[in-house]
């Protein structure tokens, strides 16, 4: 579906007043403050990748009630994106002099449409009865653009889950119920796009001396589902860590989904994505701060348009532990 269809209202005004979005553009548009600003927003990079993955707990002595709390709050430097296929319309590169044509106007705001992602939630595990746990998560991201403003938030993604578990040896097996919903934020929108999925997951941590890995193995059935044509839902989530001292660590960790589709859309097979990244980890006596440098590619990047986007990372990570 195309911003023409109403999804997506267009301000000639500003349009006319602010250049194609390029890292050279923006440099000159917003000016060494903005830019100051800007520096700060990209050294909040999220836990989109990390955080959201189910937290590797040991069992208790007994059972126990809200045995655990992870909260996170983010925002990430997006980088310059990037259309996977060879569809989507090449980026605007000239000063817009005029009011736009609809078509032009639609393209216009694609092309400003990634600037950063804010990124806020937290997971608890309601309760812990030794031999498993019951566990939610509630998350919440907001993307932000540069089409009207500097600062212009144009869509948000809704995340819910509710998951039980069984410890079986050194693994968890956790079955699952997923809940995602994608919102257009300041923007018109009549089209509800949305999922629930329900499956199954598997954590195990592997320690070799002082260095872990965190492994993350789900698979889920869209069960409902509103304008996206997923069908099944893999993800693979690998997080290595290794520590230098008792306040120092690095990492490499990565997650990549594999969506197959129901043949609804004409013309589209199975979508991939994913994320990795590298950095260092800074551990507080109240908190945890990590740096990082990584790659994504975000499959439908916009709700309401079947087209993979791809961006540079750069940033770092707050978590309460």
């Amino acid at each position: 579906m195309s911003d023409s269809d109403g999804s997506l209202e267009t301000e000639s005004f500003a349009q006319a007043a602010r250049p194609a979005r390029s890292s050279a553009g923006v440099a000159q548009a917003i000016g060494p403050r903005s830019l100051l600003i800007a520096g700060c927003l990209l050294l909040l990079r999220a836990v989109l990748a990390a955080a959201q993955q189910p937290v590797v707990a040991p069992a208790p002595a007994v059972p126990e009630f809200f045995s655990r709390f992870d909260f996170h709050l983010t925002a990430a430097w997006m980088g310059e994106s990037a259309p996977d296929s060879a569809s989507s319309t090449p980026a605007t590169t000239s000063l817009v002099l005029a009011p736009l044509s609809p078509a032009a106007a639609a393209q216009y705001a694609a092309d400003h449409r990634y600037s950063f992602d804010t990124h806020w939630g937290g997971s608890l595990d309601f309760v812990d009865y030794v031999v498993g746990r019951t566990s939610f998560i509630i998350d919440y991201e907001a993307i932000i653009g540069d089409e009207f403003r500097l600062f212009d938030p144009n869509q948000g993604v809704y995340t819910l889950e509710a998951a039980s578990s069984a410890r079986v040896g050194d693994a968890e097996v956790v079955g699952i119920f997923h809940h995602v919903s994608r919102h257009l934020a300041d923007r018109a929108n009549k089209q509800a796009v949305a999922w629930n999925a329900a499956g199954v997951r598997l954590l195990k941590r592997v320690t070799r001396q002082s260095t872990t890995l965190d492994v993350d193995a789900e698979l889920t059935r869209v069960v409902a589902k509103a304008f996206v044509d997923y069908d099944w839902i893999g993800e693979l989530n690998l997080s290595l860590r290794h520590p230098l001292n008792g306040h120092v660590a690095v990492f490499v960790q990565g997650s990549g989904k594999l969506f197959t589709v129901d043949a609804t859309v004409p013309n589209r097979g199975a979508q991939t994505g994913g994320v990795a990244e590298a950095g260092v980890r800074l551990k507080g006596s109240g908190g945890v701060l990590e740096l990082f440098a990584g790659f994504e590619k975000r499959v439908d990047a916009y709700e309401l348009e079947r087209d993979s986007r791809r961006w540079v990372l750069a940033g770092f990570r707050l978590l309460s532990r």
